[in-house]
């Protein structure tokens, strides 16, 4: 590493992925904020940098080094950390060590696991690592690729069958069979292994009144509430059945409770007429709480929630892979939850290409004049919320939307950076964008992050 990449680093101060120690004395510590990162999005720990982020150094020995890498091989499973020293002066360096964004895990140090929480190191509470466990075992034993031992193809809608292949190669997503057996094209769509259904197929083509008892997550709840809380109701009701029929009721509810929203447009004497949220937006957010949702949560569910001033639609279980609800407003690699379901769905074309649905929703709401939709994960469940607001931005306010939207979360200097105008004239939109609620400012001084 260069001084001039080291000076970079630290001038960004202490963060998630960014550590300070003042010395290698400190290399316990330094060790436990490793283990976080690699158990994150990886980062870089200095040795010889305060915390107030003064570069003061230190004497750097062969020893030196030889003690920061016994400490580090106490992190398991092993990873290879190459620590570089970066000379200040005749006898003081900084020691950096570059950490990795390695998926995985999770990591431990000395038998713990840790996290980072912003610039401070924790031990990883229980349901984090469990969930991390989860993770590293799902490419062999995830609950999709399970044996449906309760169900035959005959407790399968045959029809659905054929429709799905039927669709798949007329969209070029699938080769001619050859047949329209049941089984042979279940097997084509690799949801039988060994003779037996797997549980995704059950999903996907199950039969309404095969679900329960063993099948009680095939379910989606609808409600249509009075006001802005979940206090009184309007409409409620509740459907199991396949992906296929669970979606197409979805769609019914939202046509059947959502208003149509009228605009004028200059130069036209009639009103234009639309539906008050874009529904290939809203199609999209099903196609993704089906394919992506915990299924082996026996109490999970998919929700369509609609208020006077909101849409949620919910899906059981917490993002994973090390994704954020932020990560879901830009580009980011497509790791399906569920890998038999999702690969079905996008052969039926209800999904256009893995790994841009939140980016197209995004794009379809910009379209209709409305606020990006916004993602949160809640205790237990992930939520996609629209909101019927238009917006009249000027160039500047959206060029920021889009940098941050492209960056994630920001420091002013980084927005300023990428933005073309005074850093007073974008201070102020940002400010303007805040009492809008476009965006939010986190932090103070020199960690301060503006973020969607």
């Amino acid at each position: 590493m260069m001084l001039g990449e080291l000076n970079a680093i630290v001038a960004g101060g202490e963060s998630e992925q960014v550590e300070f120690k003042k010395s290698t004395g400190q290399r316990t510590d330094a060790a436990k904020a490793v283990c976080a990162m690699l158990n994150a999005r990886g980062g870089f720990m200095l040795f010889g940098v305060t915390d107030a982020g003064d570069m003061v150094g230190q004497q750097v020995t062969a020893k030196t080094l030889e003690n920061v890498v016994r400490e580090l091989r106490k992190i398991e499973p092993s990873v290879l950390l190459n620590p570089e020293e970066v000379t200040l002066s005749d006898d003081r360096s900084v020691i950096v060590i570059p950490v990795p964004q390695l998926g995985g895990g999770p990591y431990t140090y000395d038998g713990r696991p840790y996290v980072r929480q912003g610039p401070t190191t924790i031990i990883m509470p229980q349901e984090q690592y469990r969930r991390l466990l989860l993770e590293q075992m799902h490419p062999t034993q995830r609950w999709e690729s399970q044996p449906a031992y309760e169900f035959g193809i005959e407790d399968l809608d045959h029809a659905e069958i054929t429709r799905t292949v039927d669709e798949a190669i007329r969209r070029g997503r699938m080769e001619e069979p050859g047949t329209r057996d049941p089984e042979a094209l279940l097997l084509g769509l690799d949801l039988i292994q060994h003779g037996r259904l797997l549980n995704a197929a059950v999903v996907l083509f199950g039969k309404t009144d095969r679900f329960m008892p063993h099948y009680p997550q095939c379910l989606l709840r609808m409600a249509r509430f009075r006001g802005v809380t979940k206090s009184e109701f309007i409409d409620n009701q509740q459907a199991r059945g396949h992906a296929f029929q669970l979606l197409i009721r979805a769609q019914r509810f939202m046509q059947d409770h959502l208003p149509i929203a009228g605009r004028i447009v200059p130069g036209v004497f009639e009103r234009i007429d639309e539906p008050l949220y874009p529904p290939e937006a809203l199609r999209e957010a099903l196609a993704n709480a089906l394919c992506h949702r915990d299924y082996g949560i026996g109490g999970g569910s998919i929700g369509v929630a609609i208020f006077d001033d909101r849409l949620e639609i919910s899906s059981t279980g917490p993002l994973h892979f090390g994704l954020t609800p932020d990560d879901l407003l830009k580009p980011h690699a497509s790791k399906p939850w569920n890998r038999l379901i999702s690969n079905v769905v996008y052969r039926r074309a209800i999904i256009e290409q893995w790994g841009r649905g939140t980016l197209k929703m995004v794009e379809l709401t910009r379209q209709a004049g409305l606020v990006p939709p916004e993602f949160e994960e809640q205790t237990g469940e992930v939520i996609v919320r629209f909101r019927p607001v238009g917006y009249e931005l000027s160039a500047l306010q959206e060029e920021i939307l889009n940098v941050l939207a492209e960056l994630g979360p920001s420091s002013i200097a980084e927005i300023v950076g990428s933005v073309e105008g005074a850093k007073r004239t974008i201070q102020r939109n940002l400010n303007t964008l805040r009492e809008r609620g476009f965006v939010r400012l986190e932090g103070r001084g020199h960690v301060a992050r503006w973020r969607l």
